[in-house]
């Protein structure tokens, strides 16, 4: 019989009040809401402490609870670095592309405004899918992620989490909007800061010699230099988590709203030093998880370290989770809705007019009632959560290289872009992992070497990343022969 740590009573309790908490800052907040320009993004005038937390706390959903410690079992140190460094780096490079946009579109809202003007209504409409697309599928990952942790510790049900943890958010940031979740990401990041340090001095107090040495001790080839997916998997996390955050919506909000660009710039560096740090710890206690006990479940591996009989603790990590959860939940309910009031009408001409806020609220409620569905049946959502991936490094390199390079016009971005995806679809890898469309399917196994059918993965997402700049250089040097 498994081990129940906490009652569905108590697991419940502890998400109402902390969401009726957040709740109540909605509507004392919502206000301060206008118009549909400062819904999206306040009033521009964002400090460094404000920005720093808001990044910060909207980039650590519930996923570091799980991904960067069960990659760490089974991809090693390289894992953990590419998974800290993937988080970590679209606040860097908005660090160069952030003031570029905002001195183009100083009343800017989304990126997909400047998608619009560079490369035209083809590329917008590919680009509004692959961002709608990822901002779904994470916040189904974070529903989820909930969803799992509560069935863990108490057996609740997965869609009485999925539905309570839902209607908090909607309730308090359809009324708040982008300032509101500025506003409770101040207190989430507080508590996951006090949360993860003491996680921090909870499992290293616990062990009886130094992290390392237990680890170069109990399992040294997660730290070995010839172990191969310590570079694979690493590469893999840091090219898929990096690209596709480039598309976050909820991070460009926050570019806009910002008071000015120096502020922009120390807080992308700060929440990306924080950002980093953590992850890689999280990352990190899945080494020391997997050298205590090689049998951890690779998810729960975080878990099997910190959860005892102590309820007190017990509740802590709840709470971690729901203030993770929470934070990014309410970030991307308002990214979606900020891309359906920017851009619904070229997705739908109905959505538009001076209603357009209502009519996106009720796009929102049916978004919600789709990922309570998905996130009630426990699906693993690691699989769309790659493939939402493998869309953004298809345009990734075409859009943000578009910045510079004016030759990459409309036609080319189509074409690098769907040759990008094609390919790397190519090679994605089918719900086992040990084939892809290419590899197993149009052509035998055997055609193809052991580095290649074991990192199927890895190879999909450098395909779709590389094969963009060929294509630019070979068509830009075309046109200036022409």
């Amino acid at each position: 019989m498994e081990k129940i740590y906490l009652s569905i009573e108590s697991s419940l309790l502890v998400i109402i009040l902390v969401g009726f908490f957040f709740i109540g800052l909605g509507y004392i907040n919502s206000r301060k809401t206008i118009n549909n320009s400062k819904y999206i993004i306040g009033n521009r005038d964002e400090s460094t402490f404000s920005l720093t937390t808001s990044l910060a706390a909207s980039a650590l959903g519930a996923w570091i609870l799980f991904g960067p410690a069960s990659a760490a079992t089974w991809g090693g140190l390289g894992a953990v670095l590419g998974y800290a460094l993937g988080a970590a780096t679209p606040m860097l490079l908005l660090y160069n592309f952030g003031p570029k946009i905002r001195k183009e579109f100083p009343n800017g809202l989304t990126l997909t405004e400047f998608i619009k003007k560079r490369f035209g209504y083809s590329i917008l409409k590919i680009s509004l899918f692959l961002i709608l697309f990822y901002l779904i599928i994470f916040l189904i990952a974070e529903v989820t992620a909930i969803a799992f942790l509560l069935n863990f510790i108490s057996k609740t049900p997965l869609w009485i989490t999925a539905s309570v943890t839902l209607t908090i958010c909607l309730f308090y940031i359809i009324r708040g909007g982008f300032k509101l979740s500025i506003i409770t990401d101040k207190y989430q990041f507080a508590i996951i800061v006090v949360l993860i340090l003491a996680s921090v001095i909870l499992i290293l107090a616990s062990l009886e010699f130094n992290s390392i040495e237990l680890i170069k001790k109990k399992s040294p080839i997660l730290i070995n230099k010839k172990y191969l997916p310590n570079y694979t998997a690493g590469l893999t996390f840091f090219i898929a988590v990096a690209a596709t955050n480039l598309f976050h919506q909820g991070n460009w909000q926050r570019v806009f709203s910002a008071k000015n660009n120096l502020i922009l710039k120390k807080s992308l560096i700060y929440s990306s030093v924080i950002v980093f740090s953590i992850v890689f710890w999280m990352g990190y206690a899945g080494l020391i998880a997997f050298s205590l006990n090689p049998k951890v479940l690779p998810d729960l591996a975080f878990f099997d370290l910190v959860l005892s009989n102590n309820h007190l603790l017990i509740i802590s990590v709840l709470v971690l989770a729901l203030a993770l959860t929470l934070s990014t939940i309410d970030t991307l309910i308002n990214a979606i809705s900020s891309i359906l009031i920017v851009n619904g009408k070229e997705i739908n001409k109905s959505i538009s007019g001076k209603s357009v806020k209502n009519k996106t609220n009720y796009i929102i409620i049916l978004i919600s009632i789709l990922v309570f569905i998905i996130a009630s049946k426990g699906f693993s959502i690691l699989y769309l959560f790659l493939l939402a991936d493998l869309f953004c490094c298809a345009a990734v390199v075409t859009i943000f290289y578009g910045f510079f390079n004016k030759k990459i016009d409309s036609r080319l971005s189509y074409l690098s872009i769907i040759s990008a995806l094609i390919l790397g679809l190519l090679f994605f890898p089918s719900t086992d992992f040990q084939s892809s469309i290419l590899v197993g399917n149009l052509m035998p196994l055997e055609f193809f070497s052991s580095i290649i059918t074991t990192n199927l993965l890895f190879i999909s997402f450098a395909v779709a990343i590389i094969i963009q700049l060929p294509l630019i250089i070979f068509y830009s040097l075309r046109n200036s022969l022409r």
